[in-house]
């Protein structure tokens, strides 16, 4: 089969709002992704990390899988986060869950285990073979899972599977980004898993992002990702510049908390986590503010 990704571009990785009760908001996770594809995002990515998936149960990821696809309904390709560490759990959900209007799927690397390159290797093997027809992006993120899917076997992967078509990045390791960017197969993309060094690795070669930042600047993000892409380097490096204290901000007290605030000051969702995830400090609420305020 011809490998083909369909995710590229300005991908956002969506958050998930909740109620003052704790309660998926599902009004304001409408209104949320409404905005990102009206200001011109090309994908969503919905049950990532960004998403607080851990602290969602299973009838909840049911139902924002079932409620985003319907609202979505056709307008940009949706990815669905869905790896997880028990290889046979993660093929179950693939031949059982009802996908429909899902274009593909994010399948993380296995985390806490701590498998060997061999493992990770056989576990993506598998998912991907009970993947068809939708097409997988591997999901490599070390500072969360424990484990690095390092160059070679990301390529071994790519070359044996062809269902894989894309790999989100957020090792960090631009020496290994850049030697998947050199041997990958054709139709075998590299997205960035980090806003702040995705102009950079689309200058490398990458095709795209999955971003927390276009949670809430869709359009402005969206502009330097693709100056980027059609080689406007002038441009797209003024826009990194004004987002350069946002990098910052969105991570300082992790990830959602930041992109979370972010929201709330813009009035898009309320500033509510799960625990055992907390807001942000007011110190970083504060220069969120100013951020938004001199934006």
């Amino acid at each position: 089969m011809k490998r083909e990704n369909i995710f590229k571009g300005l991908g956002v990785a969506v958050a998930t709002p909740f109620t003052t009760d704790g309660a998926v908001d599902y009004p304001a996770l409408h209104s949320i992704i409404d905005y990102q594809i009206g200001h011109g995002a090309d994908f969503l990515c919905v049950l990532g990390t960004t998403a607080e998936t851990p602290c969602l149960d299973a009838a909840e990821k049911e139902e924002i899988t079932r409620q985003v696809t319907a609202w979505v309904h056709g307008r940009v390709p949706i990815l669905l986060g869905c790896g997880g560490n028990n290889t046979a759990s993660v093929v179950r959900f693939l031949q059982t869950a009802d996908l429909t209007g899902v274009d593909g799927v994010l399948i993380v690397c296995p985390f806490y285990n701590k498998p060997s390159q061999e493992g990770l290797y056989q576990h993506f093997c598998h998912v991907a073979a009970a993947s068809p027809p939708l097409p997988v992006v591997l999901y490599n993120v070390p500072g969360r899972t424990g484990v690095n899917l390092d160059a070679a076997t990301t390529l071994r992967i790519a070359h044996d599977c062809p269902n894989v078509v894309a790999i989100k990045e957020a090792s960090g390791k631009i020496g290994q980004i850049e030697d998947i960017l050199k041997d990958a197969p054709d139709g075998f993309d590299v997205l960035s898993g980090d806003d702040a060094i995705t102009l950079e690795l689309i200058s490398a070669g990458a095709a795209g992002v999955i971003s927390v930042i276009g949670n809430a600047y869709p359009a402005e993000f969206g502009e330097m990702v693709h100056s980027a892409l059609a080689g406007d380097f002038n441009t797209a490096l003024r826009w990194h510049r004004r987002f350069n204290e946002l990098y910052k901000l969105m991570s300082v007290d992790g990830n959602p908390a930041g992109v979370k605030a972010l929201l709330a000051v813009l009035e898009r969702a309320g500033n509510r986590l799960r625990l055992p995830l907390v807001p942000v400090r007011q110190e970083t609420m504060e220069r969120i503010r100013r951020f938004v305020s001199d934006f």
